[in-house]
């Protein structure tokens, strides 16, 4: 296992500053030909969470106090998740053309897509600070833990992407599939309306069975609530990160040979 560790690290070393191009290309590419560039990153979650706010809030502003805040604490975390593993699942396919003519570790092109996500994601907090200053938020001490629950989230989608891109090389269908499962997720993450809304058995469902619950949840804790998270949604965020990371890791390296019979 251990031998394994160091293989491994050994060979994410050689080829970090290759992830590091394939980074910056995707964050180029995605705002190329565009004339505010970088800044659709924070105008992008702005003009959303406003869009969101007016549909949402004559039905859920009363229960809820600062409602683009609450919203939007939600929102960010959300659409990483989302848009990073939907890029995701493409990571392998669409690289098909390096991948037949020299050796690179494919998983690589699966960790760019969702560090590229990140990049974007490390932007789009300049728009909920914006938010929190327009809205006179209060803010505590415990909004410096931001990066600790980002780093759950993104070791959940890291996972979550891999398991994606490698059973997208066998079966083209993932794509669709995951369109309509991406969809009920977001209504069963209480992003726009409190979880106390929900019947009984919903609400047991959210919280044992929704791991964006546990990042939503913590995230809110921080920065909307001012508090600590709880142990045990820190417990089960940080459980779901591992799990998910493993089952990912797993499944892409047991196909991964299998890879260049089918891109």
């Amino acid at each position: 296992m251990i031998q394994n560790l160091k293989a491994f690290w050994a060979e994410f070393m050689k080829y970090k500053d290759l992830l590091k191009l394939l980074v910056i290309k995707n964050v180029k590419l995605k705002y190329r030909r565009s004339f505010l560039g970088y800044v659709w990153s924070i105008l992008n979650p702005l003009l959303i969470m406003v869009v969101m706010t007016i549909v949402f809030s004559t039905m859920f502003s009363r229960n809820i106090v600062n409602f683009p805040v609450y919203l939007f604490c939600g929102q960010l975390l959300f659409n990483f998740m989302n848009s990073s593993t939907h890029q995701a699942i493409f990571s392998i396919t669409s690289s098909s053309a390096m991948l037949k003519k020299a050796y690179v570790p494919k998983y690589i092109f699966t960790l760019a897509r969702i560090t590229s996500g990140m990049v974007d994601l490390v932007f789009s907090l300049g728009a909920l600070v914006l938010v929190i200053i327009a809205t006179q938020a209060r803010v505590t001490w415990h909004a410096l833990l931001f990066p600790w629950i980002i780093f759950q989230l993104y070791v959940f989608t890291v996972g979550l992407g891999l398991f994606l891109a490698q059973a997208n090389v066998f079966f083209r269908d993932i794509q669709y599939i995951y369109n309509a499962v991406t969809t009920a997720w977001m209504y069963l993450t209480p992003i726009f309306y409190p979880l106390e809304m929900l019947p009984q058995n919903l609400q047991w469902i959210v919280t044992h069975l929704n791991p964006m619950y546990y990042y939503v949840g913590q995230f809110r804790d921080i920065i909307y609530y001012g508090r600590l998270p709880s142990a045990e949604l820190t417990l089960l965020g940080c459980g779901a990160a591992v799990i998910m990371l493993f089952i990912g890791a797993f499944s892409f390296r047991k196909t991964q040979d299998n890879f260049i019979l089918y891109i």
